[in-house]
């Protein structure tokens, strides 16, 4: 009995300092200065770390400066002027090295599949991924390391874990109340706290650090919010500043849950797997919604797949096709404190998780930017491009014109039949619409 008096002792006086000093003031958008001052030890610790190395292997420090910037250098000009440089327009055999040398840059390092996987890092952050395997290890950043090991396991992921709990059941039993009552301007604004606290909380779960930029044009009520992907938790980040009506596919277990409770109280807007296939019918649920002003804006992330924090790949047209205001979104992680990009097709949710809440912390940035509306003569895709391309510039990304269903599928037929009729052209001499010819 005196070890199960202890054992209840101890969890209640954890659940009262997490409430206390965590959960209530996070539930009001307070902060006590712990997760700075938790920051500020974490970036001092990693930059003594980063002058360790730099300092025990000089040599390896260039490697790993040199590996950022890519394996090859790359001829970005494209088909029609690498070849029109070197002859007229007529054949040439020696047009087959050109495509040799396309071919092998792709093979050695192709533009898509490394989006696919974790970003490389410009130096260790003391976790266990690193993009250089470092011969110079000290004891003094050996017995760092072992340390950061036993905070982030012993400490971090059982906090971090409570707090999950916490703030998901929350939302569950939240917005189950909330789903009761009456439609009315009341039951909204209960519906946006209950988001807004829980969301915040599950943030605070990840040890998150968001930093929030021209605030003043966040998405409004009527409106559609665009974003780039690179997690599942980019919707925590954006919901811990705003509320928005949730586009995805219905799911089981938990996911189904959480969507079931989720839906009462706000009208989020859920698909059966055999509806995601009828675009015509999606889009018609969703021009339903944007016109009725009164409901929150849409949250939605054209590229279909989450891409590794580095680029911005294409977006699908149908997001562009529905009407109604566009409000672009960009996020930027910064890996150095932990990888937020969810590599699905390697680990499961609950694999992925157990990474982010074993890293040090999830800092990010977030860009609102100005407004944006389809121009005469533009069609959807025109529009999807001309969006993709601010939110790559406001972030910092790379643009990239594949799709992102590369990561599962093969490249389409229409890609390669698009390469060879603009060679096709050039060698019946009707020129290139990109390029003119002398």
């Amino acid at each position: 009995m005196e070890g199960a008096d202890l054992a209840v002792k101890v969890l209640s006086t954890w659940l009262t300092l997490v409430v206390g000093l965590i959960v209530l003031p996070s539930a009001f958008g307070l902060s006590l200065g712990i997760s700075e001052f938790y920051m500020k030890i974490l970036v001092k610790t990693l930059e003594w770390a980063t002058l360790r190395i730099e300092k025990g292997a000089p040599n390896e420090s260039v490697l790993k400066n040199s590996a950022s910037v890519g394996i090859i250098q790359r001829d970005e000009s494209p088909m029609e002027k690498g070849l029109s440089g070197l002859r007229g327009r007529v054949f040439e055999l020696s047009d087959v090295f050109y495509f040799s040398k396309k071919g092998l840059e792709a093979i050695v390092e192709d533009e898509v599949t490394q989006r696919f996987s974790s970003e490389e890092l410009v130096s260790w952050n003391l976790l266990t991924r690193t993009n250089v395997n470092f011969q110079y290890i000290s004891p003094k950043l050996t017995m760092v390391w072992v340390l950061g090991v036993l905070i982030r396991y012993c400490f971090l992921l059982p906090l971090r874990v409570t707090l999950a709990f916490i703030g998901i059941s929350l939302l569950i039993i939240g917005t189950t109340l909330v789903g009761q009552l009456p439609d009315s301007r009341i039951k909204n604004w209960l519906s946006e706290l209950v988001h807004l606290t829980c969301c915040r909380i599950c943030v605070r779960s990840l040890s998150g650090t968001i930093h929030y930029h021209n605030k003043q044009y966040r998405p409004q009520k009527g409106g559609i919010c665009v974003a780039n992907h690179t997690s599942p938790i980019d919707v925590l980040i954006l919901t811990t500043d705003g509320c928005y009506a949730m586009v995805g596919q219905v799911h089981g277990g938990l996911m189904g849950i959480i969507q079931r409770a989720m839906v009462k109280a706000c009208p989020h807007v859920w698909f059966e797997r055999s509806e995601m296939k009828d675009r015509h019918l999606v889009t018609k649920r969703l021009r339903e919604h944007v016109a009725d002003k009164k409901k929150l804006p849409i949250l939605i992330f054209p590229e279909g797949t989450c891409i590794n924090n580095t680029s911005v790949m294409m977006f699908k047209k149908g997001s562009f096709e529905i009407g109604g205001t566009i409000y672009p979104v960009a996020i930027k992680y910064n890996p150095q404190f932990g990888d937020a990009f969810w590599n699905s097709s390697k680990y499961g949710m609950v694999s992925y998780l157990l990474r982010i809440m074993t890293s040090w912390a999830i800092v990010c940035d977030v860009w609102y930017m100005p407004p944006m509306t389809r121009e005469e003569g533009e069609d959807a895709v025109q529009f999807a491009n001309r969006v993709k391309s601010a939110i790559a510039v406001q972030g910092g990304l790379t643009e990239l014109p594949w799709d992102g269903g590369l990561k599962r599928a093969k490249v389409k037929d229409t890609f390669k039949e698009e390469q060879q009729k603009n060679y096709s052209k050039m060698i019946v001499g009707n020129g290139s619409p990109n390029l003119e010819l002398d």
